[in-house]
């Protein structure tokens, strides 16, 4: 038992980092048709996340393989009743990669506004679908005691998963223009921190409306009444939030980017505890609750699994620390001549 709940932390923990490290990616793809007022601003928003973004999803790779390996009931069930709304989301991943390859390819007005749309759409598409997805574990979905899903990709969109949508766009909105206003100078540099300050008041104010329809919607609430010690979760969030906002003004960017990625570790936290043992709840018969405990693999599996991650994540996180100071600093002019440059 041991084991599982280790195991069902680490999956959380490795969703966390994927939100934290490609989150940016996300806000910085959705925001480049509202803030780069022409072509080399598009330049700096893609370079600012050019050289991070693929190493920022082999978290997700890693998550989606720990979801296999140690979860197979849940993976197979997840796969099989969120078809539709994951393959989309992979599809949106897939073209914004080719997009930002593809889009300096050619010295063409249209060409460059096709690929451009291509980035925005495989930025928020995937921030929204995550969103509605988690908020939909935790809401409960309609599975039977044979895992199999009576609804379809609509059913998805309900009040409570489009919520969830909206509260992940709107966090990582804040967290790519707080990047942003890291890597860039001049006018985009303005422009970034005063969308910083703006899309926060909203973020607080979707994420407290997320709080409450929490309370009415799911049972995530049960964990923390029966554990009042958890709700001290809920006040280091409210504290990062808070630090959000204060680094702004103070223009301590990077700190406030941290802040933010303490923030989404927490929402994130925040949900998995509350759902803890439950991975996958059905929301018409309780008995069909998939939990960490019925869904995970034999103790052997989960043993040599653990032996393998505590090799080599901390190598995974030596070369992504390697990787995000050496691409330290603002995006220059010389940046953009490059010749790897997007």
């Amino acid at each position: 038992m041991e084991l599982q709940i280790t195991w069902f932390f680490l999956w959380g923990l490795l969703w966390a980092i994927f939100f934290v490290t490609d989150g940016f990616d996300f806000g910085i793809g959705t925001l480049m048709p509202f803030l780069a007022k022409n072509d080399t601003e598009k330049r700096v928003m893609l370079n600012a996340m050019g050289p991070l973004w693929d190493g920022n999803e082999v978290w997700l790779i890693a998550a989606g393989g720990v979801t296999f390996a140690a979860f197979p009931i849940l993976y197979a069930t997840m796969f099989s009743a969120l078809y539709s709304a994951l393959m989309l989301i992979l599809f949106a991943l897939i073209l914004r990669g080719v997009a930002m390859e593809f889009r300096g390819k050619v010295e063409n007005v249209i060409w460059r506004q096709v690929w451009d749309f291509c980035v925005f759409f495989g930025s928020v598409v995937p921030a929204v679908l995550f969103g509605v997805a988690f908020a939909n574990f935790f809401k409960g979905i309609p599975i039977d005691a044979e895992g199999i899903y009576h609804g379809n990709l609509f059913s998805l969109l309900n009040g409570y998963g489009l919520l969830g949508g909206l509260l992940f766009l709107f966090l990582f909105l804040e967290h790519g223009a707080l990047w942003l206003s890291i890597k860039s100078d001049g006018d985009l540099h303005d422009r970034a921190v005063r969308t910083a300050h703006g899309l926060w008041w909203i973020l607080i104010a979707v994420a407290l409306l997320f709080l409450t329809a929490t309370r009415f919607e799911t049972r995530l609430y049960d964990n923390y009444y029966a554990n009042p010690v958890l709700f001290l979760l809920v006040l280091i969030n409210l504290a990062a939030f808070l630090q959000v906002k204060w680094f702004l003004i103070k223009k301590a960017y990077f700190t406030a980017w941290f802040s933010s990625a303490l923030a989404i570790i927490c929402c994130t936290f925040f949900g998995l505890i509350g759902l803890f043992p439950n991975m996958l709840p059905s929301s018409v018969d309780r008995a069909a609750d998939i939990t960490a405990l019925n869904a995970s693999s034999s103790p052997l599996t989960l043993k040599i699994m653990l032996t393998v991650v505590i090799i080599f994540i901390p190598i995974i996180l030596a070369y992504q620390i390697w990787a995000y100071n050496l691409f330290k600093g603002k995006v220059t002019k010389a940046d953009l001549a490059a010749e790897d440059a997007y």
